[in-house]
């Protein structure tokens, strides 16, 4: 098992292709891919050709509960598409029985100071629609402020979408001075 990083509750490891059935698993609940799709889930097919593949290539990480070794989601610290890599972008997703355990905040905070402590990182951000109160929330318990609202053309409408998407984003600078 390929650790990247341990929290008092999760532990981060690089993804498997034996992880297929847990990302299926978890991009089939409706109120899971609410803000990402509207609720459809990501066909088997996708996740096994496109999504795993892409998984293991880059910075995802299968979240684990160290007590039970259940799968809890995923997390992700990379840079965006063509974006810098000392300006990573933070990212989550979880199963609905990990919500309201502070697991998404637990393990943002983790990725934030590898990101910072470890990597280099200059900035760090994260992004969601504007909506989307519980990750907002997240966010702004790790530190990172509201940066900016944009808009995207998406293939579908998903309720909420014409709110726009929010980024926030914490600097190094402020990172350290949290620190001190």
């Amino acid at each position: 098992m390929d650790i990247f990083l341990t929290t008092d509750r999760l532990l981060l490891r690089r993804f498997t292709e034996d992880d297929a059935e847990l990302l299926v698993e978890l991009d089939s609940d409706p109120e899971v891919m609410r803000f990402l799709s509207g609720g459809k889930p990501t066909p088997r097919e996708k996740i096994v050709e496109e999504v795993l593949p892409a998984f293991i290539r880059s910075g995802f990480f299968a979240a684990i509960e160290r007590d039970t070794g259940e799968f809890a989601g995923w997390f992700h610290l990379r840079p965006a598409r063509g974006g810098d890599p000392a300006e990573p972008e933070l990212g989550y997703r979880l199963r609905k029985a990990s919500w309201g355990k502070g697991y998404a905040t637990e393990g943002s905070l983790a990725l934030i100071d590898k990101a910072f402590g470890e990597l280099g990182a200059r900035r760090v951000f994260a992004r969601t629609m504007t909506v989307n109160r519980g990750s907002r929330r997240v966010m702004e318990k790790c530190g990172l402020r509201f940066a900016r609202t944009f808009f995207q053309d998406w293939p579908e409408r998903i309720d909420g979408s014409e709110e726009g998407e929010v980024e926030y984003e914490l600097l190094r600078g402020e990172w350290e001075a949290g620190k001190s």
